[in-house]
């Protein structure tokens, strides 16, 4: 259900504002503006600046930096969800040429691809793109750092890849095919490769005093799909909403479920940090909450678009500063006080529409070994397994037409769940990767790897 702006309590107006009033002042930024959408819906819009009488409104532009990235991931997943491509395919297979062809499309996604950081030469953030005109200025003499595949490193170069990846196989500027396959159909109007009025100025403000010096606007060239973008806090909300949602006419919503998985391996501070890349989309786990999005950064700008699916809030944070208020922590307090103020409330429950027989039959406690789990029918015709300690392997599994269910989660995720029967029909176990579930621990009826001792259960004596 879709909940008005005006259906926000008083009190979790004022503790939004209250908080980026705190991050505008504590970060000294110019301006900062931010909003939170709930249920699809933008259902709050603030804005703090240091300009009396004007405040930038969700129709101002700030430069959204590496939230580009999340844009140009997209127009990838297109790309596969179309068979154009596979998301294992090795660079080379598409755009060959490069000397990086080996990393895969999944792992540059992720950034697991091996490649540097940064570009050579002067910091490109900075600088004109025509100091970089073809993809060998953006690699330069040694691209890889690390070994393909083997670990997490953030690669600004390997986006400014997958968006020559898309003028390639689409034979088009990638801000071309950004605009005809993803603003337009979302109706993002107000973003944009180049500044459109009204925009907001990027600001270096001086760390010992308050005093301010003007950033330099760059065209990135080849380094556009890494960061170029020019985007608003209406815009990025709609966007937002698309993340979790989906739009057929752009990507579906199981696309952006893989979109939103953690994709490539971290390094232990990542770990302990609760940070993960995935798709084009980061994941972090703060104060025991799941936020999927992006932050963002340029010369002049932050930016931060987070999402809480658990709890269907998510919020936006831009300012126009080099550095001073951390967007992430904004934005992830903001979703906090929305979430704790006024939890999303659950839809009815609802049972199935039709009792299957042959699935009613299965639902109930399963052993496998000694250990208790129980498979649950949910309205929606998944089934779960759960371990009745509370603790343990557990997954959701979605059903194939054909009475075999397939894990969505954890460790059984791709895994085929199959009853077994009998020659009378009955039930005799359940098949899950091999592993053998029966209704009684260690059931001698069934073909418990191992066998069972014939002589049964004992006592100590």
């Amino acid at each position: 259900m879709t909940t008005p702006q005006e259906e926000l309590l008083p009190g979790t107006r004022r503790a939004l504002l209250h908080r980026i009033a705190v991050a505008q002042t504590e970060g000294r930024a110019p301006s900062l503006v931010a909003a939170v959408v709930r249920g699809g819906e933008t259902v709050w819009t603030g804005a703090r600046t240091s300009v009396e009488g004007h405040a930038p409104d969700g129709n101002v532009q700030y430069r959204i930096g590496s939230i580009t990235k999340t844009f140009t991931a997209v127009l990838v997943l297109r790309l596969r969800d179309e068979g154009v491509l596979d998301l294992g395919d090795p660079l080379e297979k598409h755009l060959p040429g490069t000397g990086v062809g080996e990393a895969t499309i999944a792992e540059l996604l992720a950034h697991g691809g091996g490649l540097a950081a940064e570009t050579p030469g002067p910091w490109w953030e900075r600088t004109p793109g025509t100091l970089r005109p073809d993809l060998a200025d953006v690699l330069g003499e040694r691209p890889l750092v690390h070994p393909v595949g083997r670990r997490f490193h953030y690669s600004n170069p390997g986006y400014a890849l997958l968006g020559a990846l898309v003028e390639k196989l689409r034979g088009a500027p990638w801000e071309e095919v950004l605009r005809r396959e993803v603003l337009e159909p979302l109706g993002l109007r107000r973003t944009s490769v180049h500044p459109e009025a009204p925009h907001a100025g990027g600001w270096a403000v001086h760390p010992w005093a308050d005093v301010m010096l003007p950033e330099p606007v760059e065209d990135l060239g080849r380094m556009a799909p890494a960061g170029q973008l020019w985007s608003t806090t209406g815009d990025l909300a709609r966007f937002a909403a698309f993340l979790v949602e989906g739009d057929e006419r752009v990507l579906s919503a199981e696309s952006l479920r893989e979109m939103r998985t953690p994709a490539v391996p971290v390094e232990a501070a990542d770990v302990a940090s609760g940070y993960a890349y995935c798709l084009g989309l980061e994941i972090r786990h703060q104060e025991g909450r799941t936020l999927v999005g992006h932050t963002g950064s340029l010369p002049g700008f932050l930016a931060c678009l987070v999402i809480s699916t658990a709890d269907d809030v998510a919020a936006v944070v831009l300012a126009n500063c080099t550095s001073g208020p951390a967007p992430f922590t904004v934005a992830a307090d903001l979703v906090r006080i929305v979430a704790e103020a006024e939890p999303c409330i659950p839809a009815p429950w609802q049972p199935l529409r039709e009792a299957e027989p042959a699935v009613l039959e299965l639902v109930g406690p399963w052993y496998w070994g000694t250990q208790a789990f129980a498979l649950r029918w949910s309205a929606d015709g998944a089934v779960s397994l759960e371990p009745l300690s509370g603790t343990g392997r557990r997954s959701r599994f979605r059903a194939n037409g054909d009475g075999t269910w397939t894990g969505l989660e954890g460790y059984y995720a791709g895994e085929l769940l199959k009853p077994v029967r009998r020659p009378d029909g009955s039930v005799s176990h359940l098949d899950l990767g091999s592993f053998v579930f029966t209704r009684q621990p260690y059931d001698e009826g069934a073909p418990v790897p191992g066998g069972v001792d014939p002589e049964g259960w004992r006592g100590i004596g």
